[in-house]
């Protein structure tokens, strides 16, 4: 009873948030009429492909606002999906010899409410698929239709015929703007407002001539002041900062003027247009003219080093001014030629001259990114590095697009030439940005690590800083090369989605919120091993091995504990990628056994200490000290000064002697010997004299002197003494070998060295054969044997005489 009562319970708690689901999908349901309109009138626009760009843009938006909605459904509806399935999951597989019939109905009335609940699901994912399928093709006729406009011959500019319709299309829209003036002027309602307007206009006409003709000069004022011998981190910043016065400035004038122009109220349509773009306008030219003097730059202390004369760079700057001059008109022209609708023949000829000008800058700045790209490598080297590969590479790009976007002008192609040229032009401007931030992040960084100039290039922050400039500037190099917003909007929709690994999804915000939690959790590891380093295990008393075995543990399980948290907090359930896991963990371990050898050799290392660092060790037939012991290796600090790298598992596998483990305490043996004849026991005490006397000779264990016995030139003694300090045991020999001498020279005692006597039997058997006697002699000479007989022959050293001339015969 009890358990029917349940069910019944449960039914009706299910039954009720059906009910609630159903009425909240009534509420809040897409409307799948309007979208069926949508549909048609987005399938017949991309068929007659007859609509505008600008309609088309608009269409394209309304797709995606109806794929967020179905998107937002999909997700809303899957929630009691989740829970039914959650709850059927709970019931377990079905029992092969039947279930209760309760535990039965309970089954089939979630089933039932299951396939009830997934069909709002489905109908939403149906169409967020066909509303992303519209988007795509939309998408595709748009840069079907760019396509066609770049590759679509014109006029040809070259052609004197085509130049009739230049001049009347021109002197059109000037006289048109100015007509709208005169028009407005006329109206008694418009001189009203204006006079209204004049103390605004004037003071917007006063402060934009002021920046426009005073700007640049206050700010190479402001540099040349700020610019020193020893620049700090600020003073670097600073002066950048000024030196972007001199696009920011003007820019601001010409604002002002703008504003003024407004403030009068006489600008029509056509002169809406014109001002509108004009700010814009000015930024391109004074960027490009900014660049121009950091690049090329005059200063006695550049941002970046260009191996040019001053000549050179001269040209430089000027042709950097006229490159942005030219992509400013392209622009202005641009949209003038939009808005006035000018014939074909007046815009090939505009843009291919246009066109022709950008090319001939940028082939001049081509040329002189090549001589300094010579320069930059040792000429006669005859081999480049690959900085100045590079940048001989993006000097032949430059050359190659300036060349070929002129003889695409030439045939007529003017659209896909201006394209081209002004595409390449704004790319090197924005990579001459990004060269000259860099400089500034490189004299920054070398500032505050208090590093000279030379070294800078060695920094790595500066390097990451760089390549995250580079990532940022990604967007932008798109959209000058032809795509649109609407196209890097995509891109993060789709990016956004993320990666599905199984159940798990992993998308940019989860990668970010990781590395943001696991960078957190690291530098709090490292603050904790630098606490523990420096603060709280030097006031205890374990020895330094131990203090580095706790910092080098903690250190590995922080980061650790950094890692799974980062894991949870970014939402990463490692048990769906558990399979993917498996299966590589069987291919990784075979490749990659021997570092997990090393790696866990290296935590026995730090758990049983049987070397620390500091320890003198000898393994392998190296000897040295331990300076560092990593997750993979051990260094090893020779006494020649050099590192040798061992394995872990060669240190806990192989023999290790270690002369300093637990203790310094070790051994010293200084052996010598005395001629026969000398009193033993008067040597044995000089000897343990001087052992004593020793101040780092430990008196107990007292020192011994050993008569190890009667050798074959000697009697031969030996000093055994316990060393306060292993690490001197050098020393110490050399200063008791110094003292035994001097005490033995004192004493009279001889020690003696190895003598040979060499006797001779018939010596003048020599003479018998001079070569043979040659033979003995140099045989002698050579072995270091004295001739100790005086009966040889004295015609031997002559027979010697004649060695010149026989040449040497041995």
């Amino acid at each position: 009873m009890s358990k029917f009562l349940r069910y019944i319970l449960v039914s009706t708690m299910l039954a009720l948030m059906t009910a609630g689901s159903i009425y909240a999908q009534a509420q809040d349901t897409p409307d799948y009429e309007a979208w069926s309109v949508v549909t048609a009138r987005a399938e017949e626009a991309i068929e007659n492909n007859r609509a505008s760009e600008a309609a088309m843009a608009t269409l394209r938006e309304q797709l995606v606002d109806w794929r967020e909605i179905f998107s937002f459904e999909s997700s809303r509806q899957r929630v009691p999906v989740t829970t039914l399935e959650a709850q059927l999951k709970g019931l377990g597989p079905v029992p092969s010899d039947g279930e209760i019939s309760e535990i039965a109905d309970q089954r089939a009335e979630l089933k039932a409410l299951l396939a009830a609940a997934r069909a709002p699901t489905r109908k939403a994912d149906l169409a967020r698929i066909e509303s992303e399928e519209l988007i795509r093709s939309v998408d595709s006729l748009l840069r079907s239709r760019q396509a066609n406009l770049l590759l679509t011959p014109g006029p040809v500019p070259v052609n004197p015929s085509t130049w009739k319709q230049v001049a009347p299309d021109i002197v059109k829209t000037v006289r048109l703007t100015a007509l709208e003036f005169v028009t407005s002027w006329a109206l008694k309602r418009q001189r009203v407002e204006l006079f209204a307007s004049l103390p605004q206009i004037l003071f917007f006409l006063l402060l934009g001539l002021v920046l426009v003709t005073r700007g640049i000069s206050w700010t190479k004022r402001g540099l040349a002041r700020v610019l020193r011998a020893e620049m700090s981190a600020g003073l670097w910043t600073l002066a950048f900062l000024l030196s972007f016065g001199q696009v920011v400035l003007p820019m601001l004038g010409v604002l002002s003027l703008t504003n003024a122009v407004y403030a009068s109220g006489l600008p029509g349509f056509r002169g809406d247009v014109i001002l509108a773009v004009f700010p814009w306008l000015t930024f391109e030219l004074l960027l490009a003219r900014w660049l121009g003097e950091r690049v090329f730059s005059q200063n006695e202390r550049p941002l970046l080093t260009v191996f040019l004369t001053d000549k050179e760079k001269k040209a430089g700057r000027l042709s950097s001014f006229f490159l942005g001059a030219s992509i400013a008109a392209n622009s202005l022209f641009g949209v003038m030629a939009r808005y006035d609708n000018w014939e074909p023949e007046t815009q090939a000829v505009v843009f291919f001259i246009l066109t022709v000008i950008a090319a001939l800058m940028l082939t001049q700045i081509a040329l002189l990114v090549g001589k300094h790209s010579d320069q930059v490598d040792d000429p006669a080297n005859g081999v480049r590095s690959s900085r100045g590969q590079t940048i001989f590479v993006a000097s032949r790009v430059m050359l190659s697009a300036a060349g070929a976007g002129s003889l695409l002008a030439l045939v007529g192609l003017t659209q896909g030439a201006a394209y081209l040229v002004f595409a390449t032009a704004k790319t090197s401007m924005i990579i001459a940005f990004l060269l000259v931030t860099q400089g500034l992040i490189k004299k920054i960084f070398a500032a505050l690590v208090g590093n000279d100039e030379e070294n800078e290039d060695r920094l790595l922050a500066p390097v990451l800083v760089g390549f995250l400039l580079i990532v940022l500037s990604l967007p932008t190099l798109a959209l000058i090369w032809g795509a649109r917003v609407s196209d890097l909007t995509e891109f993060w929709a789709r990016l956004a989605e993320g990666l599905r690994i199984g159940e798990t999804v992993i998308s940019p915000k989860d990668v970010i919120i990781f590395f943001l939690v696991f960078l957190i959790g690291y530098g709090l590891t490292r603050l904790a091993q630098g606490t523990m380093r420096n603060t709280i295990l030097p006031k205890t008393q374990i020895d330094p091995g131990g203090q580095t075995a706790i910092v080098s543990g903690l250190g590995y399980v922080g980061i650790f504990l950094a890692a799974l948290v980062a894991i949870n907090t970014a939402g990463i359930d490692l048990g769906n990628i558990a399979i993917l896991a498996g299966a590589l963990s069987v291919g990784i371990g075979f490749g990659l056994q021997t570092i997990v050898s090393n790696f866990v050799s290296g935590i026995i290392l730090l758990i049983e200490r049987p070397v620390s660092e500091g320890d003198w060790i000898e393994v392998g037939g190296q000897m040295g000290y331990v300076r560092d012991i990593s997750v993979r290796s051990t260094r090893i600090e020779t006494f020649d000064r050099t590192d040798v790298i061992v394995p872990n598992s060669d240190l806990i596998s192989g023999t290790v002697t270690n002369y300093t483990r637990g203790n310094t305490v070790g051994r010293v043996v200084v052996p010598v010997g005395v001629a026969y004849g000398t009193d033993t026991r008067r040597v044995e005490n000089i000897l343990r004299e001087i052992a004593n006397a020793h101040p780092m000779v430990l008196a107990a264990p007292a020192p011994n002197v050993v008569f190890q016995g009667f050798g074959a030139d000697s009697l031969d003694f030996e000093i055994r003494a316990i060393l306060r300090d292993v690490n001197w045991v050098l020393s110490v020999k050399s200063e008791i070998n110094h003292e035994i001498a001097r005490r033995f020279n004192e004493e009279s005692i001889e020690i003696p060295f190895a003598q040979r006597d060499v006797w001779l039997r018939n010596p003048e058997t020599l003479t018998r054969d001079a070569e043979r006697g040659e033979v003995a002699v140099d045989a002698a000479e050579r072995d270091g044997i004295g001739l100790k007989s005086s009966q040889i022959n004295a015609d031997l050293p002559k027979k010697s005489e004649d060695r010149e001339g026989k040449g040497d015969e041995r």
